[in-house]
């Protein structure tokens, strides 16, 4: 079982709503077909590699990616987290403030939410 996260580089949606609209809108263009995958947009990119330095892609023995290697999971402008579900507290509160800090926005697929 998995916590899940999607990150992407846009303007923040000025609710729930519209950041739901673009989540699909982004999940279904970049990421549900092996067939269109696309190297991550730079900010996408330099958001992985900030988040991995606090939290490491260790595919051997991995406590906190549910599906690594993480960098595998962004396409574009956009990147699906996906969290052991016990460390899912500590590491998603440090993903959705480290998005913050690159200018991402950070969205909650489960509950339909944007994260602040």
């Amino acid at each position: 079982m998995s916590y899940d996260l999607a990150v992407w580089d846009a303007d923040r949606p000025p609710d729930n709503r519209q950041a739901g609209s673009i989540y699909d809108e982004l999940y279904v263009r970049h990421l549900e077909s092996d067939d269109v995958m696309v190297a991550p947009a730079p900010r996408i990119a330099a958001y992985v590699e900030a988040l991995l330095e606090r939290y490491p892609d260790d595919e051997a023995r991995n406590v906190v990616w549910a599906s690594p290697p993480v960098i595998d999971e962004a396409s574009g402008p956009i990147v699906y987290l996906q969290m052991s579900w016990g460390q899912a507290g500590d590491v998603s509160e440090y993903a959705a403030s480290l998005a913050r800090e690159h200018g991402l926005v950070c969205f909650d697929p489960q509950g339909e939410c944007l994260r602040p």
